[in-house]
C-alpha cells in the first residue's frame, strides 16, 4: 500500500522546513524524489552514491534535495535549464537511472486559482485574499501528496549517463580582482589569470 503524506507531519515537512514554506510545486518534487527513489530501491544518499538531474530551477528542486541528499554541495545535484518539471535519478553502483516527467494532465485548470495566484505575485492581493490562496495552496499541495504517482507523471528508466564524482581542485587567484578562484576555472590573459567575471566585466580577451 502506498504510503499517505500530511502536509504538517512525516518527511514532507523536512521539505518545508528546508524550502521555507508550502506549496504545490514542492509536493511534486516530493512526490518524483519518493517515486524514483522507489522504483529504484535507494535509499538517501549521505554520500554521492546517487546522482539526482533537474530540468527546472523551480520549488521541486529543493525537495529533490532534502529527499534523495543529493546537494549542489557533494557535486551530485545537476541543473539543467529545460524549464520542465521533470527530474532524474540514477544509481551509480548499480548504473540505474530513472526519470519522472510531470503529466501535461496532472491538474485541471482552475481560473479563481491563477487570478489569486497572479494578484499575490503582484502584490495585489488583499488580506482576505491571501488567506484563500493560502488556503488553495494546502488544499492543492495535499492533493498531490494523496495521488498515485503514475496519474502524476510520465515514468521511464533511462540511460544511466554517469558522470565523474566531484572533484576536490585547488584555487588560484584572480590578478584583476584579488579573489581565490578554483583553478580550472581561471582564464590566461596576457599571462595573467582571470576568473571568469572579470573576463566578463571588463571585456577580456585570451
Amino acid at each position: 500500500m502506498r504510503r499517505k503524506e500530511n502536509l504538517f507531519s512525516g518527511d514532507f515537512t523536512k521539505c518545508v522546513e528546508f524550502h521555507g514554506h508550502i506549496c504545490p510545486g514542492l509536493a511534486i518534487g516530493f512526490q518524483a524524489a519518493r517515486t524514483l527513489m522507489e522504483r529504484l530501491r535507494v535509499r538517501k544518499a549521505p554520500d554521492e552514491e546517487l546522482l539526482a538531474i533537474v530540468e527546472t530551477d523551480a520549488c521541486g528542486a529543493d525537495a529533490i534535495q532534502v529527499t534523495t541528499g543529493c546537494t549542489f554541495g557533494k557535486g551530485n545535484f545537476i541543473f539543467e535549464n529545460y524549464g520542465k518539471h521533470a527530474f532524474s535519478l540514477v544509481d551509480r553502483k548499480r548504473r540505474k537511472a530513472m526519470r519522472v516527467c510531470l503529466r501535461p494532465d496532472a491538474f485541471e485548470a482552475d481560473p479563481e486559482y491563477l487570478s489569486l495566484s497572479e494578484k499575490v505575485q503582484n502584490d495585489e492581493a488583499s488580506p482576505k485574499e491571501l488567506a484563500q490562496f493560502r488556503q488553495f495552496q494546502q488544499e492543492r499541495t495535499q492533493k498531490i501528496l494523496d495521488a498515485d504517482a503514475e496519474s502524476l507523471f510520465k515514468i521511464e528508466e533511462i540511460s544511466p549517463d554517469i558522470p565523474p564524482k566531484a572533484r576536490i581542485i585547488e584555487s588560484g587567484t584572480c590578478d584583476f580582482c584579488g579573489e581565490p578562484t578554483k583553478m580550472d576555472l581561471l582564464r590566461k590573459i596576457d599571462g595573467k589569470s582571470a576568473c571568469i567575471p572579470c573576463v566578463q566585466e571588463n571585456g577580456l580577451v585570451g
